[in-house]
């Protein structure tokens, strides 16, 4: 299978980048990718740059260079439900723009003539969902068999995106009202789901819980993310890949 995998942030990349074999270095039309092996796939590693237009011209170029079979949007995300815990990973049910407004006619976050929302596989979310089941559950951290300590849950639920980093209560709770059922929020996620429903590509979003800003202090608990969990976090992003 041909996975491209697309990240925001250089931390993301160089977390990725060291789950490949075979790696070799490349540039997409501007876009700095690695290529390598992952359990027998064939992978593309892009580094988009942060917020929805850079993530979709990303994507964009991933799909028409690459061909992939399946575009996985991975990395971080704030957890927009209180019953996740830093760590915890979301899968995408579906992702949704929290910041688009096309006028009465149109639904909540919906782009005229679009979906309102852009619905992962069902078959994509099962196999996130999987790591749970080989895991020894009742207890953090997380062992999943062969692949070591990872930092919490996978669960599944809608991501909603938009060019917002949300580091107050008040933006989190303001993207709660528009969208209740929002699981975790974003700056790429939808855009990236967005191009591939345009190219008929499947698509999943695979974002690690690095703060909570509903239920306690958003910038410190990202910082405290990278400097205590995010290795953890990642080793369970590889046990996603080696099951697509």
């Amino acid at each position: 299978m041909k996975i491209g995998i697309i990240v925001a942030m250089d931390k993301e990349f160089s977390a990725l980048e060291q789950l490949l074999s075979n790696k070799t270095q490349v540039q997409i039309l501007g876009n700095h990718c690695t290529s390598g092996t992952l359990a027998g796939n064939e992978i593309l590693l892009m580094h988009s740059g942060i917020g929805k237009v850079n993530a979709a011209i990303g994507a964009t170029n991933l799909i028409n260079e690459f061909k992939p079979d399946v575009v996985v949007s991975s990395g971080c995300a704030g957890g927009a439900d209180v019953s996740l815990e830093i760590g915890d990973v979301v899968v995408s049910s579906s992702c949704q723009y929290h910041d688009v407004y096309c006028g009465p006619e149109n639904l909540a976050g919906q782009i005229q003539g679009m979906p309102s929302e852009f619905v992962t596989p069902q078959a994509l979310v099962d196999k996130a969902l999987s790591i749970n089941n080989s895991s020894s559950m009742g207890s953090s951290p997380l062992l999943v068999e062969g692949q070591g300590e990872v930092a919490g849950r996978v669960v599944a639920g809608k991501i909603a995106t938009g060019d917002w980093f949300v580091d107050s209560v008040e933006k989190m709770a303001s993207i709660h009202a528009t969208i209740p059922d929002a699981k975790a929020v974003d700056m790429e996620s939808c855009a990236i789901a967005h191009a591939c429903y345009i190219y008929n590509v499947q698509f999943v979003s695979f974002r690690v819980i690095s703060d909570i800003p509903l239920k306690e202090n958003n910038t410190a608990s990202y910082k405290d993310f990278w400097a205590t969990m995010a290795d953890k976090s990642f080793t369970t992003t590889k046990a996603f890949l080696e099951r697509l």
